[in-house]
């Protein structure tokens, strides 16, 4: 018996070694990427209220149709080191749990981030029970059939961000900071025709902020030099156009313009935040 024991124990670690040895994959590429997953967040400067000078509050949205867009769309599905923006935000709200997301309103129209929302909440947003109605092969009847059907990176078509434009006189310096973006769902009718955009949930980007800066983004002119979805965001590296600036009303462009005239005015909300930061300097 103690002649077995040393040998069982060997054959033991001669499988565990084997089984070790075929997991083991070779290097993908040239060089180990450790830049971006040990990337650590640079905090926002301290604000105070006395030096704020002017403040707006505006929404914008991301189409991610457009081409400076497509590094937050693509790839649709992840690949070894790459996912799109709605797979990083997907994998941290149920695998990492380390962001939060806040409900909408029955009308889509809270953006105030009063509703947290729990896990169950945001699977039963990310895995909608779908009717789908088919006939039955005996009967020839037609009977309703109810299965998930998850949401797809590919079904995220835009993002909208709310976002708050400050002039800072203690640093001379006008700045726009992000409070929170939310993921819209391309919605269809029965004929495949665009019917609009639903909004899923609210994230808080001060916290999106430590999980954007460790996923990488593609680079469309050096694959070395890659960024993270913190650096486009931080960086402005996107196109989007504005849906609301704070008012009076407290509404939105799409309600009082439509068409070539709800464009018009989003230029014209543009156009005045470029005069007046333009008139806050004399030269």
């Amino acid at each position: 018996m103690k002649k077995v024991l040393p040998i069982l124990t060997s054959l033991l670690l001669l499988c565990l070694v084997q089984g070790e040895a075929q997991v083991q994959t070779v290097l993908d590429g040239a060089y180990v990427k450790e830049h971006n997953p040990t990337k650590r967040v640079i905090p926002y400067p301290h604000l105070r209220e006395a030096d704020v000078m002017y403040h707006k509050r505006i929404w914008q949205e991301i189409d991610l149709k457009q081409k400076m867009n497509h590094a937050l769309y693509f790839p649709e599905r992840p690949i070894k080191d790459r996912k799109s923006l709605f797979e990083v935000i997907r994998d941290a709200l149920l695998d990492d749990q380390s962001l939060t997301a806040y409900g909408v309103g029955p009308a889509g129209d809270d953006d105030e981030f009063t509703t947290p929302l729990s896990r169950e909440q945001v699977e039963e947003l990310l895995m909608p029970i779908v009717t789908n109605y088919t006939e039955d092969p005996d009967t020839g009847e037609r009977i309703a059939v109810e299965a998930p059907q998850p949401v797809k990176s590919s079904d995220i078509a835009r993002y909208q961000l709310k976002e708050e434009w400050i002039f800072d006189k203690q640093r001379s310096e006008r700045y726009v900071r992000i409070t929170g973006i939310c993921p819209m769902q391309e919605s269809f009718d029965d004929d495949g025709a665009v019917r609009g955009y639903k909004k899923l949930f609210w994230l808080y980007f001060p916290e999106c902020r430590y999980v954007f800066a460790n996923a990488d983004a593609y680079n469309f002119a050096n694959d070395a030099q890659r960024r993270t979805f913190e650096d486009i965001f931080q960086k402005r590296y996107f196109s989007s156009f504005i849906v609301k600036e704070s008012n009076v009303y407290d509404r939105a462009i799409r309600s009082y313009a439509r068409g070539l005239d709800q464009h018009l005015e989003a230029e014209r909300i543009k156009e005045e935040q470029f005069i007046l930061e333009h008139d806050l300097w004399s030269y």
